[in-house]
């Protein structure tokens, strides 16, 4: 090859070799852009780089940076090469190009090993991370992995620490379960233990406890089946015994006795609530609540037994109720005999008891007759009012009830006899406070420092609300106030034998009808208490003004008034009594309003006055619409509004 084609061969590699380095070094520049840009975070790399750059331009140039200089060479080269293209060459000249093309070719081959290198460390830079990362993984899992297997382990170790407690609590429960089934046990025995000689009830029902050894004597108590008793005696074939506060005889064929009874006595052990009131009986409540009378149902007696069901603020659950617990005393016990409920010892007040049956009033009459110029009127039984049969005639029964005697017909359909009257008897009677003096104080709180508001009469009969010591709530009447008269509460003495508090039946009271009169006003009057009568055992409704439905006390007065008399009344009895003429009692007259008021002193309460010293009246809901003398309890005021 000539020398020139040999320089032209030289140049054209140059050239290509330019090109190329230009070309990788503007990859270079780019590359180093984009690595800047995406390896923002990661310096450490290309501060490494940048060093190996410093250090290799170090080595080249001595101690001077050498920025760039393969191009800008090149350039020189090619400036140089066209200065001369034209001059003729001497060899030496062309050896020094040759040798300096020759240096620069050098320096671009090595340069592109160097970026070959930094490339390959870069990717092991790469690999190493990702090693690192996936090492970093493993190690990561692997931690969690042993961490869930320690929450495992921590999990299954507390269900054993949860099992074993709940074991060890359940094994505690049984212990305590079993040492007061023990204890109970234990008690249960004391009780029977307790009978020197025990006799255990043995019938279906309940047996009689009498008075005397015979079928014939009187029923003073009952034992109800598996009830104990102390037998102390023996007569044939009756037990003398004792049980509870009855002491009394009872048939030997029904007590169980010996080492069977006591056996068997454990079985009937329980807890009962035994009543502790010093009065003759405890109210049993629905719900345990005394705020009302409204919720009493029925009486315990003192001294009686009752099974427990439960216990809750200051109440004692049994099978009929809710009594207090401040009037019983709870403890493990055998029932024992109770004395004979007071409603049963009604029935001993009549030999031969009778019971109307009507609706209102059954008439009771002079002579066995209904000619009105022989059988005359002298008194009324209210719907389930009792009396004793004196006398059976052709039709008639003599009877007494109350302070009456007299003639009442004997139609089955008005009224009862045998043990019809006697299941009446029970169901209808109530506990009643009679008073047995002629003038007894209300006051208006259980004390004889509280306000004597009004005083009712002799022979008058209350309905008891509820039995204090020493005092007995009484129901005197409705009114027709908002509360129905439920704020007047009516407080009389028992002591001094004022008053008798015992369960009692309705009975007789006086009544003499008024005589048609020949003047218009006498029959207007007549005609207008009649007509009030035919209501006699109706119902008290507060708010009600039909009496055929229901009324309250002026309601009643004002329905009355206006069928018969036309005479326009105001609806309550506070503003009837601003009506007609007022008057003294010395002046009533049938069909004359007699107005009563509460403790406050306001009228709340009305009654027609119906002749005889009688009124008729809305009294309550206990009592209904019924005939009352005029002043059992003192009147506020009387007024005149008939002509």
């Amino acid at each position: 090859m000539s020398e020139e084609n040999n320089r032209n061969y030289e140049d054209t590699e140059i050239r290509d070799e330019k090109q190329e380095l230009g070309a990788q070094e503007k990859m270079s520049v780019d590359d180093r852009d984009q690595d800047s840009f995406r390896d923002q975070n990661e310096t450490s790399g290309d501060r490494e780089d940048q060093m190996e750059g410093d250090s290799r331009r170090d080595s080249d140039n001595g101690n001077e940076r050498e920025p760039e200089f393969d191009i800008v060479e090149l350039d020189d080269l090619d400036q140089h090469r066209g200065e001369n293209q034209n001059v003729e060459s001497v060899e030496g000249a062309d050896q020094a190009d040759r040798g300096r093309h020759t240096r620069i070719l050098e320096r671009v081959r090595e340069e592109k090993r160097r970026r070959q290198e930094r490339q390959k460390w870069r990717k092991l830079a790469v690999t190493a991370g990702a090693v690192i990362l996936l090492v970093g993984g493993v190690a990561t899992a692997s931690y969690l992995s042993a961490d869930k297997t320690e929450q495992t382990a921590q999990t299954g170790r507390m269900a054993q620490a949860d099992e074993k407690a709940r074991a060890e609590e359940e094994s505690r429960k049984a212990e305590e379960e079993a040492k007061a089934r023990e204890e109970e046990q234990k008690a249960k025995q004391e009780v029977v233990d307790s009978y020197t000689n025990l006799g255990l009830v043995q019938v279906s029902g309940y047996l009689n406890v009498r008075r005397n050894p015979g079928q014939d004597a009187d029923i003073i108590g009952k034992l109800q089946e598996n009830s104990a008793c102390e037998i102390i005696g023996t007569e044939g074939e009756w037990y003398h015994i004792t049980s509870g506060e009855v002491e009394g005889y009872v048939h030997s064929q029904y007590i169980l006795t010996g080492e069977e009874a006591k056996q068997k006595a454990v079985e009937y052990v329980t807890k009962m609530a035994i009543i502790n009131t010093e009065e003759n009986s405890l109210n049993i409540r629905s719900t345990p609540d005394s705020s009302s009378y409204e919720n009493v149902v029925g009486q315990a007696l003192k001294d009686e037994r009752y099974p427990v069901i439960g216990e809750t603020d200051g109440w004692v659950q049994i099978k009929e109720g809710y009594v207090s617990a401040d009037y019983v005393v709870v403890k493990y016990a055998l029932n024992e005999a109770r004395k004979m409920d007071m409603r049963e010892m009604v029935l001993n007040q009549y030999d031969n008891i009778v019971i109307s049956k009507v609706d209102n009033y059954l008439n009771i009459r002079s002579e066995p007759t209904t000619d009105p110029g022989n059988g005359n009127v002298i008194g009324k039984m209210t719907s389930r009012a009792a009396g004793e049969i004196l006398e059976t005639l052709d039709g008639w029964y003599k009877i007494k009830s109350g302070q009456i005697t007299g003639y009442i017909s004997a139609d089955p359909q008005y009224v009862a006899v045998g043990q019809e009257a006697k299941d009446l008897a029970l169901e209808s009677a109530s506990l009643m406070a009679i008073v047995n003096t002629d003038k007894l104080n209300v006051r208006s709180e259980p004390s004889t420092d509280s306000k004597i508001w009004t005083q009712i009469s002799k022979e008058e009969r209350y309905n008891v609300v509820s039995q204090l010591d020493g005092w007995v709530q009484i129901e005197l009447d409705g009114g027709d106030s908002e509360e129905g008269g439920s704020d007047d509460r009516a407080y009389i003495s028992t002591r001094d034998n004022n008053v008798d508090v015992r369960y009692a039946l309705s009975e007789a009271i006086k009544f003499s009808p008024l005589e048609e009169k020949s003047n218009e006003q006498a029959s207007l009057r007549t005609q207008t208490v009649n007509y009030a009568l035919k209501f006699v055992g109706g119902r008290y409704v507060w708010g009600g003004t039909n009496p055929n439905t229901g009324a309250d006390c002026s309601g009643f007065v004002q329905y009355v008034m206006r069928n018969v008399a036309g005479v326009s009344l105001p609806r309550t009895s506070r503003e009837q009594a601003n009506t007609g003429t007022a008057i003294k009692s010395s002046e009533m007259r049938p069909g004359d309003l007699i107005f009563y008021a509460n403790k406050s002193g306001t009228v709340n309460h009305v009654a027609m006055y119906i002749g005889n010293g009688q009124i008729v009246h809305a009294a309550s809901r206990r009592s209904g619409i019924k005939i009352s003398t005029w002043n059992y309890r003192t009147p506020k005021t009387i007024r005149r509004v008939l002509p």
